[in-house]
């Protein structure tokens, strides 16, 4: 799917930005890992941390406290803060509980998923399940990378 992501992006003229948390940048290592990628990757931002998100994507401290760092809330504004700081055409976010742990609230496998463009940002929540820390990582890198090649195919 890599393959597909990059053509279709390089064929229209789009370059993509991602800004992950619980997948920890393996979304960006996918993205670069195919020589020549650079002409569609434009960058990753990894934040982990909420000061991350605050500090490098700028997600609102109001949003974190009413909402909490793994919902669609904070994946809007962690896609659309990796979109406004960069020079890419699409960005797309990734926030969930990979495990293990989780609560009644937000179980583990919960991640939420975020794609912005310039006519807007469009947000999902999938429920992996607990699948254990590796399997809900990689699902949730290969989700999103599935976003961006239906974005582009749009």
């Amino acid at each position: 799917m890599i393959a597909q992501v990059l053509d279709a992006a390089r064929a229209k003229g789009i370059r993509i930005a991602c800004a992950e948390s619980c997948t920890g940048g393996m979304l960006a290592a996918l993205l670069t890992e195919v020589a020549g990628s650079s002409d569609v990757f434009e960058r990753g931002f990894v934040t982990y941390s909420n000061d991350a998100k605050i500090e490098m994507l700028g997600v609102k401290q109001t949003t974190l406290d009413a909402h909490g760092a793994v919902s669609e809330q904070i994946a809007r504004e962690m896609a659309f803060g990796a979109l406004e700081r960069s020079k890419s055409h699409i960005a797309v976010s990734i926030t969930g509980i990979a495990g293990p742990g989780g609560s009644e609230f937000k179980p583990e496998g919960r991640v939420c998923f975020a794609l912005a463009t310039a006519t807007g940002v469009l947000a999902q929540t999938v429920e992996f399940g607990p699948l254990g820390r590796s399997a809900v990582r990689l699902a949730a890198r290969d989700h999103a990378l599935a976003l961006i090649l239906a974005a582009l195919r749009a």
